[in-house]
């Protein structure tokens, strides 16, 4: 089958390899699109990210159509359109024609969109529902979202909306994505330029003139030291970038604030499958019942070299201006 790979020199390259097999508990998916993930670069360039490479096919999330099965597989039939978000639990990556995985994680696709909508899903989709399910949030509370413009955040807001919470306030670094947040539903007073003056005094004046309950910060670094001056004593900094800076953690500590992580790695540490699934199941049903709308996206290219590159300097660049970056199979 054709993929894009890494050679023994760490280089991403075209080629070919033997179609895999399926295990007893496997389905083999053709796959049909895949979505690109800061992960795929910084794998390239970060030692820590280095460490997750299993494979030397990258790429950790698609949409596709069953093609085979293992002996012990019971929840799906050749030519089932499933989505998942493979991470380290595959045969290889998504950089690929075919995949397997353990049908524990497949989950069907929402029949309503299309398999480049599907594609888009799972990495941004398992993690915003993660945030919003752990948070137990009340109506009441008071809610900072930082890039609220990008994969998560645009999913993350899309949930509260559908959820009825109204005390939002969020950021954004261009009229364009000011025009996204307007269009899901959040009001201008309720959307903030972080490129501002005076942005801590203005986050707080968006919010009532009060301090926030949570902050979900999707930027991290210089972002994740205002989020922190902005929230309440004992309220509550939700990490999703792991970019939390030293000042950050500082005013935390000095607030008592409780920190929260956001991973989806942890269940495949501990191979917890069924999050998965679950997670999966739960946004198609949301998806469905258009109570949610998938993540707006943007074809790179087809499966090649070229396409794959082209999507790792966008996404360096921050250029994907709210869109999933999306490559065709």
């Amino acid at each position: 089958m054709k993929t894009v790979t890494l050679n023994k020199d760490f280089q991403l390259q075209d080629g070919w390899t033997e179609r895999p097999q399926p295990k007893s508990n496997e389905v083999l998916i053709q796959i049909k699109a895949s979505g690109f993930n800061p992960i795929d670069y910084q794998m390239l360039e970060n030692e820590l990210e280095r460490k997750l490479i299993s494979s030397p096919i990258l790429g950790r999330e698609l949409s596709g159509i069953i093609v085979g099965k293992g002996a012990n597989v019971s929840q799906f039939e050749i030519g089932d359109e499933v989505f998942c978000g493979s991470g380290s639990m595959g045969s290889n990556g998504s950089y690929a024609e075919y995949i397997t995985v353990p049908e524990a994680i497949v989950a069907l696709k929402p029949k309503n969109i299309s398999f480049e909508q599907a594609a888009a899903i799972p990495s941004v989709g398992m993690t915003a529902l993660q945030t919003f399910n752990r948070l137990q949030l009340k109506l009441t509370d008071t809610i900072l979202v930082t890039g609220a413009t990008g994969g998560v955040g645009s999913f993350f807001v899309k949930l509260l909306i559908a959820n009825h919470f109204k005390n939002i306030v969020a950021t954004v670094g261009s009229e364009e994505n000011r025009m996204l947040l307007l269009e899901m539903g959040l009001q201008n007073n309720q959307i903030i330029n972080y490129k501002e003056d005076d942005l801590v005094e203005k986050l707080i004046q968006a919010n009532g003139d009060q301090l926030f309950d949570i902050g979900v910060d999707l930027v991290g670094n210089s972002m994740s030291e205002i989020t922190a001056e902005v929230l309440k004593v004992h309220g509550m900094y939700v990490d999703v970038t792991a970019l939390i800076s030293k000042d950050a953690k500082e005013t935390l500590f000095n607030k008592g604030n409780i920190i929260m992580n956001i991973s989806n790695y942890t269940y495949s540490m501990t191979r917890n499958y069924d999050y998965y699934k679950n997670s999966l199941t739960q946004i198609s049903n949301l998806i469905e019942e258009q109570l949610i709308a998938p993540p707006k996206y943007r074809i790179i290219g087809n499966l090649s070299l070229e396409t794959v590159l082209k999507a790792h300097q966008i996404l360096k660049k921050n250029l994907t201006q709210g869109n999933k970056l999306i490559m065709t199979h």
